[in-house]
């Protein structure tokens, strides 16, 4: 009966998550039970799209494999950002969603991970006092996975909920491991959840030892048994982070050569602004997000007051609460938590963590029954300080203080349900039933409307992508009737949303993800390719020089036509262009490659000119500035007929060739770099006026490159075309993670393959042994010797053979551990 009670707590933990969760999304009416978008910040720009590709991937629909992805990037390290973004188990559902359902999916995915969150929790709660109300470890369970960090951090960062699932999982592992109990099943938990999202996983590890810790120094075993639990715990972790090494290992490499982010000083906020997000319907990512629930809250603080638990107990778990909450706000154990590097955008993501201990605590103040009239006024006490002392807060909501009240009402009338003398309740039978209703209602419905009212508050205050629609479906066709890879590139152009390519298809610049690659990132900027993210995002750029260099024959164009708005599926008109490009392997006959490297200028026309091997612009060495009242006038001459290319990396606001339609620029240094753009053809007489309006005319002057401008002359880039085309590759081959091409008899110089040149390409000339990739100035090269007909190259992620030596070296130590138990063995959760 024990075994089966436990069993339904756990599911009704699980169903009253889910439930919570999907209730937030329909009062706030969002996809998919609204029309408002829920695409906010990178879960538009990059989960989304990555979750399309890996169904393609996973459905043999995609250029590309588990090691590389030949649509976006160019060329990017596949396995490193599937071990970011996609390695939960829980990812594999896309394939049971068509390909126009991906925001669907994806919310499933996110559904089905805080229900398992909820489940972990209730069935650690139970292991951690089986004896307690089976009906409260199912509300509290629920409480942990529908936490205010839920609503406010993982509902759109899907990844980090893999570690909020993770710390009730290696909280079990470390009971497991006290009792010298599942020695096999505790690494593969450890290695699964490191698999999962190893960020979040190394935060819930330290959590779990935490956990372990008080556990230890409360137990009443011997000395030698608590250091044997400890060892035993050691190892299960060392093993299973051992195990998930093939993933971990790869991520960090890709992370060691990744665009840097600037450095971020971690400043700790105010202490009123901590307390305040206890509170329900607040929000904010520059404060931890420390909500969970006001009865879990209330039943947490009864713990210091309870005099049913031992001393020791309260006084540890205080203990630890009060160290762990000072450890989020000191900068040393900040950088310990988040593994060295303070974060960018979200300086409190192991919050959860405290959200676990708190959620504990209650359940441990609970489980021998309701907490005493004078727990229960002193913890009714510490919620009014925290009331006081946070009422002028900016975080707090219109609907705060309503559910704080509404959620006390409901406890403190289940509580006194309770604590009703059953000798004087006429039907006092059902009062118990009455009691659990009323703070499922309490805890659930506060849950439910604080996460509607955190899902507004971020749609209002931080940047969306509209709902996939008609836009990109469009484009996606479009794409796939001009595609012909790998005999050319087909651009998808820009669609809203981010790692478009992703979506509709093609092998585009575009590449949005933590792991892009410093080298590429530095290439297409000193091409005059536009980012955002402060560069882990490249976009394209819609220019004859660089389609030429990156072999790209095929180009998407849309526009939209209606505003997009949040509440709709974005239209556009579609259209496409083809235009003869070089192979995607060319031969520079004359090209010998320094021993050091050639590097890129300050000039992305020179620059482009460079990796052409073609001088195809005019640069005008005549230009002039003249500044007015918020305006500038560049003047020069060129050419005329030439086309004029006007960049400016930092500047904002538009750019307008005399008689011609202003063009946006859209530089915000350091986070965007505006893109180089057409500004129209040069007029006959060949004079040049180009004026500039800032969108702050009352800041400083914008601040332009020494060549912001460069008249693009078609004849010579044609001829430079068609040069390249003749020397040229005869024939290229790309596999799931490598290419061939089949060169012209005699080729000399240097072959340069239009691939970025990140970590993990090695190459050949005809048959000889693949060495380590060299590089003309950010692409792939291979030095030619007029022999070799063919050149190759393969790529394999750093770091996956030292990761593979790891876990194969964990996987004898598992087989050891399992050897001398086979017979014993068990694998329940109990």
């Amino acid at each position: 009966m024990r075994g089966r009670g436990t069993a339904r707590a756990v599911a009704g933990a699980a169903l009253l998550s889910g439930v919570v969760f999907c209730l937030s999304g329909l009062l706030a009416g969002s996809r998919p039970f609204g029309q408002v978008t829920r695409n906010t910040v990178d879960l538009g720009q990059q989960y989304l799209s990555y979750h399309a590709y890996w169904r393609g991937l996973l459905l043999g629909d995609a250029d590309g494999d588990l090691f590389l992805n030949w649509s976006s990037g160019y060329g990017s390290n596949f396995l490193g950002d599937f071990g970011t973004y996609l390695s939960s188990p829980f990812a594999l559902l896309v394939v049971l969603f068509p390909a126009d359902r991906i925001e669907l999916a994806l919310y499933v995915i996110t559904a089905a991970k805080i229900s398992a969150t909820g489940a972990a929790m209730a069935a650690l709660l139970l292991k951690l006092r089986g004896d307690g109300p089976r009906p409260v470890a199912a509300v509290l369970g629920a409480a942990y996975a529908v936490s205010g960090w839920t609503f406010n951090y993982g509902a759109t960062v899907p990844m980090w909920l893999d570690g909020l699932l993770a710390f009730p999982l290696l909280c079990l592992v470390g009971e497991w491991a006290r009792g010298g109990r599942r020695p096999v099943l505790g690494p593969l938990v450890v290695a699964l959840a490191w698999i999962a999202n190893f960020y979040t996983a190394y935060m819930a590890t330290i959590g779990a030892a935490i956990v372990l810790a008080v556990r230890v120094l409360t137990s009443d075993e011997p000395g030698r048994e608590r250091l044997a639990g400890l060892l035993r715990a050691a190892r299960t972790v060392l093993v299973g982070v051992g195990l998930a090494a093939p993933v971990v290992t790869v991520v960090h490499a890709a992370t060691r050569v990744a665009d840097p982010t600037p450095e971020v000083a971690f400043a700790p906020v105010p202490w009123t602004e901590v307390l305040v997000r206890l509170l329900p319907a607040t929000a904010s990512v520059a404060t931890p997000a420390l909500y969970i629930g006001t009865p879990a809250l209330l039943l947490a603080l009864t713990l210091p007051f309870n005099r049913a638990l031992a001393p020791r107990v309260r006084a540890v778990w205080a203990c630890a609460i009060c160290l762990v909450t000072l450890s989020l706000q000191w900068e040393p154990t900040h950088l310990l938590w988040h593994a060295g590097a303070s974060p960018n955008g979200i300086p409190y993501r192991q919050t959860f963590v405290l959200c676990g201990l708190l959620l504990i605590a209650a359940w441990l103040s609970t489980a021998q029954g309701l907490p005493r009239a004078p727990a229960l006024l002193g913890a009714c006490g510490a919620l009014a300080l925290v009331v006081v002392l946070t009422r002028a807060s900016a975080a707090t909501d219109r609907w705060t203080y309503p559910a704080l009240t509404a959620a006390v009402v409901l406890a403190a009338t289940a509580a006194a349900a309770v604590l009703l003398d059953p000798r004087r309740a006429a039907a006092c039978r059902a009062l118990p039933v009455l009691a659990v209703a009323l703070l499922v209602a309490a805890q659930a419905g506060e849950a439910a409307v604080t996460g509607a009212r955190i899902e507004k508050q971020q749609l209002r205050e931080v940047s969306w992508a509209p709902r996939i629609g008609p836009w990109h479906q469009a484009v996606a066709q479009e794409t796939a009737r001009r595609a012909d890879w790998p005999r050319y590139r087909t651009e998808p152009g820009e669609v809203p949303g981010g790692n478009d390519v992703l979506l509709v298809g093609g092998q585009g610049a575009e590449y949005y993800s933590s792991l892009t690659a410093d080298g590429y990132s530095r290439t297409l900027s000193s091409l005059g390719f536009g980012y955002y993210a402060k560069g882990r995002h490249p976009v394209g750029l819609d220019n004859p020089v660089t389609d030429a260099i990156f072999s790209v024959g095929a180009r998407v164009h849309s526009t939209p036509t209606a505003p997009v708005r949040v509440d709709e599926p974005p239209t556009a008109a579609v259209t496409s262009t083809r235009s003869p490009v070089p192979p995607l392997v060319t031969v520079r006959p004359g090209l010998r490659l320094p021993e050091r490297g050639a590097r890129l200028g300050d000039s992305a026309f020179a620059n482009q000119e460079l990796l052409l091997g073609a001088a195809v612009y005019a640069m005008p060495r005549d230009l002039t500035r003249s500044d007015g009242a918020g305006a500038a006038t560049l003047s020069a001459s060129c050419p005329a007929g030439s086309q004029a290319y006007f960049w400016a990396p930092e500047y904002q606001g538009t750019a307008a060739l005399e008689g011609q339609r202003p063009v946006e620029f859209h530089g915000k240094p350091p986070a965007v770099r505006a893109a180089m753009q057409s500004l129209g053809a040069v007029p006959a007489s060949g004079a040049l006026r180009i004026e500039l309006r800032p969108r702050n005319p009352g800041k400083a002057a914008p601040r332009l490159p020494g060549q912001p401008i460069g008249c693009l002359d078609r004849k010579r880039l044609d001829a430079a075309v068609r040069k390249l085309t003749e020397t040229g590759a005869t024939a290229v081959h790309t596999t799931g993670h490598g290419l061939t091409a089949e060169l012209p008899p005699g080729s000399t110089g240097t072959a340069v393959v239009a691939v970025p040149r990140i970590s993990g390409w090695t190459c050949a000339a005809g048959r000889a042994e693949p060495v380590a990739a060299r590089g003309h100035l950010g692409l792939l090269a291979v030095p030619l010797d007029g022999r070799a007909t063919s050149v190759g190259c393969a790529f394999r992620p750093p770091g996956l053979r030292l990761g593979g030596a790891i876990g194969v070296a964990s996987l004898a130590v598992l087989a050891a551990i399992a050897r001398p138990r086979r017979r014993r063995a068990d694998t329940g959760f109990s």
